[in-house]
Order: structure tokens, then C-alpha cells, then sequence
């Protein structure tokens, strides 16, 4: 009875929209524009504020219900990114109500925050300066001080625009800890690195936070291979080790920015052939990369690694001869290691690489995990009921979504065309894809690709 009353007041939302979309502007003035400009602006902050408590109690729901692990549940069937999932979760545990063990409510942790969202005053722009603030505040300052600080940066907020809540947000910050004083542990808790999505032009953006000892090691480092005439790709014999002549410093006419990048490069490509790596989902630790014949031939196109880059095949040609390779051909034939049948449960490394190569990535419908961070899954039959680990039986599937099988009731199984279908347990079946085309974009027309039956 419940969940019908969400529904028709959902309805009634849904057709109240449709109303307001549907109503004529013609004859208003730009400030009658602007102020029901204001009224949908009240809605969009409003928005997330009615999804907490749901996010929340998504979050917290026995995997057996979900069917695999909220962050991906979320963002399977809300089509978004599985990082923006994530933050709707982080979000929502801090500003959805609460209650204690026994039952008891308890407000939200950003109380005056979620009050002002509530509002329609706050957005989420204003949010994520707010969380940032807190995020950033050393350990020492206590939870009184807390309260009366997420109290004046939501006032804040609810009068202000984000830029003009950033400045005061700095200076607060600024107030509470004018020394600057910060323990290990605060910079334990902001330490990372975030490699961005490849862009059109196949370049990544990277941000981050360095702790003092990550920073210390990598000034030792780059002081040596970022220097001019070091590690510089334009050369014809770059200088790695020793010195360089002064007319290879001389001729050397990149920015620091450029240098620094091409000394990370140089650093990553010694880690790999060090041999101290070891090995990585039955492989040893390099760059697996997969490219069309003709494309070879041609020395055009794009490879796909196993972490999902698209590496222009020029750069897979050049790389290819500074390594040790291993190569193989696909063709009608069966090559050995392929098909093991019952005499080992593991994938051989020629499998993975026939998956890396057939799949590219995790084959769960939507997921983005690439190859090199998924696991052999036996697709057909599982190994403890009598599969095979052949080739034609295996598929890429990622460490949380394998568990969904164990775990969560999801069956996979092959199509005749050798794609893998994942089916989810009945009371999660609403019609959802059953395949993953996001590391397969030439099949995402629709009609582009035949389902080929079971």
C-alpha cells in the first residue's frame, strides 16, 4: 500500500511537470523568465534532497536483495557513472536522516546543509564545497566547533553563490587552524591520484593530492629525469642514463610540464622492466594491448590495452621495440593453453589474453572495469558444478560482480556468438540489458548486434 501511494504521488509530480513544460512564454518578460527561472532552480536543489533517504536505504540493503554491491546496483539502473553512485552515497550518509541502534531518529550529520536542500536554497555545487571543507579540517578541531562551523557555511550557502561561499569557506578554514597544523593522519585521509577519462584526442587529465614523502621521492626523481636533454621522446637515442651533451640540453625546448610528464613516463617504463612487479591475474605485470592485423600492417588505428587506454598503434609499435613480446595470432585454429577442461580450475595466460582481446573488460552489463582488474569467470557451468575452464566457456567479470553470481543470484551464460549474457534473479529483472557493449561501442546502435540466442 505504501509503495502505490509513492507511486501515484510520483504520478502527480511527473504531470505536474509535464504542465510546466508544456506552458507557453511568449508574451512574458525577461524578468517573468527569470523568476520562474528561479522556481526551477529551487526544484533542480530540491531534487536531491527527496533521493537520500532512498540512497540510503539502497545502501544498506543485504547484498542477497540488491543482487551485487550498491555502488553498482545504483548505477546500473540509474545509467550513470558508477563514481557519481558512489558519491550519491557518500552524500546521502551525511545528509539523509539517521537513526540509532534501537531505532531512535537522529538528524543528519550536515544537518543545517540538508535543511537548506531541502529548501531549494542549496545546491550541489554548495554541497560539495561544504563537504570539501570538512574533509580538509584537521582532526583536532572539536565537534562543537564542527556544529557551529556546517551552521555559518550553510547560512552561508542559502544567501550566497559557490563562488562566494569558496572564499568564505577558505577563510574559515583559515580561522580554525591558522598554523596550519596537520597530523599524518589528515593527509593520510586526502592522499590520492585520479587518472580522468581519455579525452577525444586520447589524452588524460590526472589530479591529486601528494603526501610529503610521495613529493620527496618524486622531486629525488624528477630532478634527474626531468632535467633538460633527460628522457626526451624527440630525441633519437633519449638520454636515460648518465648525462646529456650540452647540445642535447641545448636543443631541448620543452616546458617543465613537458618534461615532468616525459620523466613519469621514463619512471613507469623502468618499473615494467625491472622484472620486481611479479605477476598480475596470472600474467606478468606489462602492457597487454590488442590491435587488428590490418591496423598492424597499416601502422594506423588504435590498439586497446588491457586497462582500456586507446593506445595509437604507432606508440604500440615503437614501445613493442624497447620489449620483450609476446605475440599471438587468432585464427580458426585452437591454439594450445586454450582449452584445459577439467585438469585445472585457473586460467592459463594465453586464455586471459584471448579474453583481454575478445572482451577488453568486465562483461556484466554497464560495468567499466577493465581487463587487467577482472577475474577468469567460468560462464556456462560453474567450476564446482562440473565446467569446464575452455576458452568458449570463460568470460572477464570483475571481483564484485563475480561475487553477484555466488552471491546475489545472477547467471551467466554464452550466446551463440560467444557474448556473454548475465541474467539476474527474478525479483530484480526489470528488463535491463543483458550484455555489455561499453567496451564494444560499434555494437551499441540499437540492431547493431544480434542477441545469437543461448
Amino acid at each position: 500500500m505504501q509503495f502505490q501511494k509513492a507511486v501515484a504521488v510520483y504520478a502527480a509530480v511527473d504531470a505536474a511537470l509535464d504542465r510546466a513544460d508544456a506552458l507557453h512564454t511568449d508574451g512574458l518578460s525577461a524578468g517573468e523568465r527569470l523568476e520562474l527561472l528561479e522556481h526551477r532552480q529551487a526544484w533542480r536543489r530540491r531534487l536531491p534532497a527527496g533521493e537520500h533517504e532512498l540512497v540510503t536505504a539502497v545502501a544498506g540493503a543485504p547484498r542477497e536483495e540488491l543482487g551485487g554491491s550498491p555502488a553498482y546496483v545504483l548505477a546500473d539502473g540509474l545509467r550513470i557513472r558508477r563514481g557519481e553512485a558512489q558519491q550519491r552515497i557518500e552524500e546521502a550518509a551525511e545528509l539523509s536522516y539517521r537513526s540509532t541502534l534501537t531505532g531512535a531518529p537522529l538528524p543528519p550529520k550536515l544537518e543545517c546543509t540538508a535543511a537548506g536542500q531541502r529548501a531549494g536554497l542549496i545546491d550541489a555545487e554548495h554541497v560539495k564545497i561544504i563537504r570539501a571543507f570538512f574533509a580538509q579540517l584537521p582532526s583536532f578541531v572539536d565537534e562543537p566547533t564542527r556544529v557551529k562551523a556546517e551552521q555559518d557555511l550553510a547560512g552561508i550557502a542559502c544567501a550566497y553563490g559557490p563562488n562566494a561561499l569558496q572564499r568564505y569557506a577558505v577563510h574559515y578554514a583559515l580561522a580554525l587552524n591558522p598554523d596550519g597544523t596537520f597530523s599524518d593522519r589528515d593527509r593520510a585521509r586526502r592522499r590520492g591520484i585520479t587518472v580522468g577519462p581519455q579525452g577525444f584526442d586520447g589524452m588524460s587529465r590526472i589530479a591529486g593530492y601528494l603526501t610529503p614523502a610521495a613529493r620527496a621521492g618524486w622531486e629525488a626523481v624528477s630532478a634527474k629525469w626531468a632535467a633538460p636533454g633527460m628522457c626526451n621522446p624527440g630525441d633519437e637515442t633519449p638520454t636515460i642514463t648518465g648525462d646529456p651533451s650540452q647540445e642535447t640540453v641545448n636543443a631541448d625546448v620543452r616546458t617543465s610540464a613537458q618534461r615532468n610528464h616525459d620523466a613519469f613516463t621514463a619512471m613507469t617504463r623502468c618499473a615494467l622492466t625491472s622484472g620486481e612487479l611479479g605477476s598480475h591475474q596470472g600474467l606478468p605485470v606489462t602492457i597487454t594491448a590488442t590491435v587488428q592485423l590490418n591496423d598492424l600492417q597499416a601502422k594506423a588505428g588504435v590498439a586497446t590495452t588491457g586497462g582500456g587506454t586507446l593506445l595509437p598503434v604507432k606508440d604500440l609499435i615503437r614501445m613493442a621495440a624497447q620489449a620483450y613480446n609476446f605475440l599471438l595470432i587468432f585464427d580458426q585454429g585452437k591454439p594450445l593453453q586454450l582449452y584445459k577442461g577439467r585438469t585445472t580450475r585457473l586460467a592459463t595466460p594465453a586464455q586471459r589474453l584471448v579474453l583481454y582481446a575478445l572482451e577488453r573488460g568486465c562483461s556484466h552489463p554497464g560495468c567499466d572495469v577493465p581487463a587487467y582488474w577482472c577475474q577468469a569467470h567460468h560462464a556456462k557451468r560453474d567450476w564446482a558444478a562440473g565446467g569446464q575452464t575452455n576458452i568458449d566457456e570463460l568470460t572477464l567479470s570483475c571481483g564484485p560482480h563475480n561475487r553477484d553470481v555466488k552471491d546475489g543470484g545472477w547467471q551467466t551464460r554464452k550466446r551463440k556468438d560467444g557474448t556473454t549474457e548475465w541474467i539476474p534473479p527474478e525479483r530484480l529483472d526489470h528488463g535491463q540489458l543483458r550484455t555489455n557493449t561499453y567496451f564494444h561501442p560499434e555494437k551499441m546502435r540499437p540492431g547493431d548486434e544480434d542477441d545469437g540466442g543461448p
